[in-house]
């Protein structure tokens, strides 16, 4: 939807939230999936904004393991974009911006689904490994790394 809509009647608020690089191409990829929903966009680089045009857009900080002081941070910032988006629906290709979103987003209640990354053939991504008890869909896009309590497997991006 474009930016100012309202959404309609039925349809859901998406927030697609990642990282950049292969996480925000891999969130692009499956975004088609909610056509015709609201969808609000949050990622690590302004530049993104061009490949989103008329879509709601938010930039926050890019956080990794090795810079802690900058959670609190991109917390913050999650948090004021749920406020403002009241989004029914979080989902991330991860890394660690899109894990923070999906604790927050299952804190407040919300709907999550977490992809993990296709780059990670031999295992699950660090943030894919923890993240299971917060998403109530996860997913995974290699067969043999689907688990009876782990991911799911439901296809690659490819």
């Amino acid at each position: 939807m474009l930016e100012g809509q309202q959404p309609l009647k039925g349809r859901k608020k998406i927030l697609a939230l990642s990282s950049g690089g292969g996480h925000w191409v891999q969130l692009r990829r499956i975004m088609p999936a909610f056509e015709g929903h609201y969808i609000a966009y949050a990622t690590v680089n302004s530049h993104y904004r061009s490949e989103v045009p008329g879509a709601v857009f938010y930039e926050v900080v890019d956080v990794t393991r090795w810079n802690k002081a900058k959670w609190i941070v991109a917390v913050a910032q999650l948090l004021w974009i749920f406020l403002k988006e009241r989004p029914d629906i979080v989902v991330s290709t991860g890394a660690l911006p899109g894990y923070l979103g999906i604790r927050l987003a299952s804190a407040l209640g919300k709907r999550t689904i977490w992809v993990d990354s296709i780059a990670n053939v031999e295992e699950l991504s660090m943030s894919g490994q923890r993240i299971g008890a917060y998403a109530d869909l996860w997913l995974t896009q290699w067969p043999h790394l689907a688990k009876e309590n782990g991911p799911e497997y439901a296809g690659q991006v490819l």
